[in-house]
C-alpha cells in the first residue's frame, strides 16, 4: 500500500494537494491527528531504488514550502516532513514545550505514516531537534545530517546586530523588512540572490515564541559523545546566524562524523540545493544497508 493510500485509510483526512503519479515525486500534505494535535504534515514519494526514508526537520518558525528546493532536488529519495506545532498549518500548543515532547512527536508523525527506521535531516533550530531525536532514537535513527545548526545554549554565538533581527517572527511576516535585513542575517548567496526569500511564508508569533522557550537551558554538547549514528554536519562558511565554528565543534564531538563546509550563508539547503543534495546523497548512499524504512 502507497504512503498515500496509508493516510486516506487511516486519518480520512482529504489531501491538501494531488497524488503524484507514477514517475513524478511531486509534494504531497494533509493534516494528521498526533497527540491530539493537527499536524500538517507532506511526503515527497520517490518510485526509484527503494532507500531509507529521510525525515526533514524545518528551522525556526519556518513551513514546509521552505524544504522544496531541497526535496527537489534530492528526488531519488522518499523524504517526509511536517510543520512543527503552531507553524505553517499544524494546530498551536496551549502551553509551551521541551525537544524531547517534539521528538516524541515526530516518531507519532513516523507511525502513523508506517515508517520504521529513517535517517533525520535537521536544519538550524531543526538540527537541535534532530539531535535530540538521534539521542532519544538510536534504533530508529540509521544516519544523522546537522544542516547550519550548532549545540545549542553552548554555542559559539552570533552578533548581537544578527541575533536581534533573527530573534523576532518579523523577518518571515514582512517581506519588505525581510528583503532588507536577508543578506546581513543569512549571509552567502542571500546576500546577491533576493528571490530567496520568496521562499517564506508567515509565520505566528505564539509559534515562533515556544519554538524559541524549547531551546531555552537546551545543549547536546554534553551527550554528543553518545551518539552511535555516522553522522554528517554540513556548514556555510559565510553564515552570520550559526558560525562555522559551531560545525567544527559538533563534527570535534559526535565520534563518527565528517563535516562538510560550503561556499554559502545559513540557507544553502536553498540557495546551494543541488550541492547539499549530492553530498546529503554521498553520505546517506555510503557504507550499509539501506532499506526502504517501512514499519
Amino acid at each position: 500500500m502507497s504512503v498515500d493510500e496509508t493516510l486516506r485509510r487511516r486519518n480520512a483526512i482529504p489531501s491538501d494537494r494531488p497524488v503524484a503519479g507514477a514517475g513524478e515525486c511531486e509534494m504531497s500534505s494533509r493534516q494528521l491527528k498526533v497527540f491530539g494535535k493537527s499536524i500538517r504534515v507532506a511526503v515527497w514519494p520517490c518510485h526509484g531504488k527503494a532507500r531509507t526514508p529521510l525525515l526533514l526537520l524545518n528551522g525556526i518558525g519556518a513551513s514546509l514550502e521552505m524544504l522544496t528546493p531541497f526535496a527537489d532536488a534530492l528526488a531519488d529519495r522518499e523524504i517526509v516532513a511536517f510543520d512543527v506545532p503552531g507553524s505553517g498549518k499544524s494546530e498551536a500548543t496551549i502551553l509551551p514545550y521541551r525537544l524531547w515532547m517534539l521528538s516524541m512527536l515526530a516518531s507519532g508523525v513516523l507511525d502513523q505514516l508506517g515508517y520504521g527506521r529513517v535517517d533525520v535531516l535537521g536544519v538550524s533550530w531543526g538540527g537541535a531537534l534532530a539531535q535530540q531525536f538521534a539521542l532519544q532514537n538510536p534504533r530508529r535513527c540509521r544516519k544523522l545530517v546537522l544542516a547550519a545548526t550548532s549545540q545549542g545554549m553552548l554555542m559559539v554565538p552570533p552578533r548581537l546586530s544578527v541575533l536581534s533581527k533573527f530573534m523576532t517572527p518579523r523577518r518571515f511576516n514582512d517581506p519588505g523588512y525581510r528583503k532588507q535585513i536577508a543578506g546581513e542575517i543569512y549571509g552567502g548567496k542571500a546576500r546577491t540572490e533576493h528571490l530567496l526569500v520568496e521562499e517564506f511564508r508567515t509565520t505566528s508569533r505564539r509559534g515562533y515564541l515556544y519554538q524559541q522557550l524549547a531551546l531555552v537551558g537546551w545543549t547536546s554538547m554534553p551527550w554528543l559523545p553518545l551518539l552511535a549514528q555516522p553522522t554528517l554536519v554540513l556548514a556555510g562558511d559565510d553564515d552570520p546566524v550559526v558560525p562555522l565554528a559551531n560545525a567544527r565543534v559538533l563534527s570535534m564531538l559526535i565520534r563518527d562524523s565528517r563535516l562538510r563546509v560550503l561556499n554559502d550563508g545559513h540557507l544553502f539547503l536553498i540557495s546551494s540545493a543541488e550541492e547539499a543534495a549530492n553530498a546529503v546523497r554521498e553520505f546517506l548512499d555510503a557504507n550499509g544497508r539501506d532499506t526502504n524504512g517501512k514499519a
